[in-house]
């Protein structure tokens, strides 16, 4: 004789199925959110890292110092190379002119010299200016003052001023005569040689 075996439907045996089994079929598994992951991206943790507005202000405020004296370092020094620098200038100049001074206090005794003889004729007086003349020679040489006497030279209006023209066989424009010689110091026009030229044929 048969039994009649009534079979469970779908949803009875789905029903049946253990929540694990269910769980692990259908889902995945969330990690767990611990109370250390969360303090590993609390604030707290990220100002530990990124330093506060007042911190950069005040290494912002040192660093403007430090440039602020260095600068003002700088400047003091640049002043007192200048000072310096013009101190040596001024020196320069007075100990040159003191020397240049002291040359010619040779020339003037050489001439009052001459001028406090009455006896000499005046061959004596002569030879004895013609001495002094050459001792100021020495001192302008001493001090590179040299002298421009252009007598037979192309007119140059750089060391030249011509006051006058003359008939000569020489070329136009050359110098015929020197009224006045000029003077340079150390290449420098201290003044130029007064000439007449020759006119043009």
């Amino acid at each position: 004789m048969h039994t009649n075996e009534i079979s469970p439907t779908a949803e009875e045996v789905q029903a049946n199925i253990e929540p694990e089994a269910k769980l692990d079929a259908t889902s995945e598994v969330t990690p767990e959110i611990t109370p250390e992951a969360i303090a590993e991206v609390t604030p707290e943790a990220t100002l530990e890292v990124i330093p506060s507005l007042e911190e950069l202000l005040k290494k912002a405020e040192l660093q403007a110092k430090e440039h602020y004296d260095a600068w003002m370092y700088a400047k003091a020094e640049g002043e007192n190379i200048r000072r310096r620098a013009s101190e040596d200038v001024s020196k320069a100049q007075k100990f040159a002119v003191e020397r240049f001074s002291g040359e010619l206090l040779a020339v003037k005794d050489s001439l009052e010299a001459g001028l406090a003889v009455t006896t000499e004729n005046v061959e004596s007086f002569k030879s004895g200016m013609e001495l002094t003349l050459k001792q100021l020679s020495a001192v302008f040489e001493k001090f590179k003052i040299s002298e421009i006497n252009p007598v037979g030279e192309k007119l140059d209006p750089h060391k030249h001023q011509a006051i006058g023209m003359v008939d000569s066989e020489l070329p136009a424009n050359t110098v015929v005569s020197v009224m006045q010689k000029g003077y340079t110091l150390n290449d420098r026009m201290l003044r130029p040689a007064l000439v007449m030229v020759a006119k043009a044929k």
